[in-house]
């Protein structure tokens, strides 16, 4: 999902960089642990942190974006990479 609004220019590389690297320097102000473990759970916290600055798209959009990336997953073989039809990845209108 990250690499999706990447490529969308929802957020930029050095953004992301920048937010992930400032979730990491402040893992134990949220109780994650900074042996590494807790990694998941801080580039978490960025993605959600730089949806929520870029407001890419209304509550009802980013939803039904999220369901298509759970049946995604569920539908794709295990090893494979998880991808999303091509009309997740454009414009909100384009969405069927």
């Amino acid at each position: 999902m990250a690499v999706a609004l990447l490529e969308k220019g929802v957020f930029t590389w050095a953004e992301w960089s920048a937010t992930l690297g400032d979730e990491i320097a402040h893992a134990t102000e949220h109780a994650i642990a900074e042996d590494g473990s807790g990694y998941y759970q801080l580039w978490l916290r960025a993605l959600e942190r730089l949806v929520e600055e870029k407001n890419p798209g209304t509550l009802e959009e980013l939803s039904r974006t999220t369901q298509a990336w759970r049946s995604a997953y569920e539908a794709t073989p295990h090893g494979q990479p998880v991808t999303l039809a091509p009309k997740w990845l454009g414009k909100a209108q384009d969405h069927e």
